[in-house]
């Protein structure tokens, strides 16, 4: 059950960073930093992407992603196209690791220890999605200080989650 939550929390903000890098009007405007701002969006979809592909691909799902985290700070002018891909394997490693995660593995540690202590699995695939829901908040705020334009993409839209049965 909690796997299909996050997998609908998580897919959904995936598809929200997918809009939002869409809106910005052209590969540039994605890199520009804002003063006072530490990432340019593209740099928060990069990091994003890089977290769930190895956290939920790797670790839950056994995807063979080799996560890079200080390319995911240091590479600048990547397109938009590249980075657009970069969130739909996102969204596939999401798909595949809960999708391999059993109920039994929820009820113990996740099996990679994060900042060198145990944490349980459930509290892990929480913090993932709170991570995500964070840097997407930054992200917004990143596109809309670029390209002057308030209009929202759709970021945690009630109405993407599942209707009761």
């Amino acid at each position: 059950m909690l796997q299909t939550t996050v997998r609908t929390i998580l897919t959904r903000e995936l598809y929200a960073l997918r809009r939002g890098v869409e809106a910005y009007p052209d590969d540039a405007s994605v890199w520009r930093m804002v003063p006072g701002i530490p990432n340019a969006g593209g740099t928060l979809v990069l990091h994003l992407c890089g977290n769930l592909r190895h956290y939920v691909g790797v670790v839950l799902g056994g995807t063979a992603y080799r996560r890079n985290r200080d390319a995911e700070f240091s590479r600048r002018d990547v397109p938009r196209a590249e980075l657009l891909e970069e969130i739909d394997a996102a969204i596939a490693a999401v798909a595949r690791g809960l999708d391999a995660t059993g109920d039994d593995a929820l009820a113990k540690p996740f099996p990679e220890k994060i900042g060198g202590r145990e944490v349980m699995t459930t509290d892990m695939l929480v913090h993932i999605a709170a991570h995500l829901a964070y840097h997407l908040g930054q992200f917004d705020y990143h596109r809309r200080m670029v390209t002057g334009n308030a209009r929202a993409v759709g970021a945690l839209a009630i109405t993407e989650l599942p209707p009761v049965a």
